[in-house]
């Protein structure tokens, strides 16, 4: 299994990344389609992981005013649990590592709780009491830039 992660540079990647987004909050969680698409698509780096030729999951990340943002995780179901989260979450925090805006920042997200695990393994702590965001369980996970995994 040849597995990659490139960031997205181009329009149609982007609609690729959208998929598979659709796929995983909109099919199988049931998002709404409204909440999952927002005004950040275009600033935030999106990323897009393949296995061969096949694009199977995305993410992305963005400045806040709280910090820096992960979301947008998911991996189409046929290949989770095959190091592709895994994958993602490092390009992410590697390109962040590497943006000399992030300087001193927290990194946080809003981890389902089927996925703490994995986020855990890159020194995110789980912060606050459980919440549910479009109908599925969360809770806020920090890290602090400097971490390394």
């Amino acid at each position: 299994m040849k597995l990659s992660v490139k960031k997205i540079a181009d329009a149609d990647t982007l609609q690729k990344a959208f998929r598979i987004r659709e796929e995983v909050f909109v099919r199988e969680q049931a998002v709404d389609p409204k909440e999952e698409y927002d005004a950040f698509e275009q600033e935030a780096s999106q990323f897009i992981a393949h296995v061969g030729t096949q694009e199977v999951g995305t993410a992305r990340w963005r400045f806040t005013k709280n910090g820096i943002k992960l979301e947008r995780f998911a991996v189409l179901k046929p290949f989770r649990g095959r190091g592709v989260g895994q994958a993602l979450v490092k390009a992410v925090l590697d390109d962040i590592q590497g943006h000399p805006e992030s300087t001193g920042k927290t990194i946080y997200l809003h981890g389902q709780v089927t996925a703490m695990g994995l986020y855990e393994k890159f020194g995110f702590q789980k912060s606050g009491q459980l919440f549910v965001e479009c109908g599925i369980d969360h809770y806020l996970m920090r890290r602090a830039v400097s971490d390394q995994p």
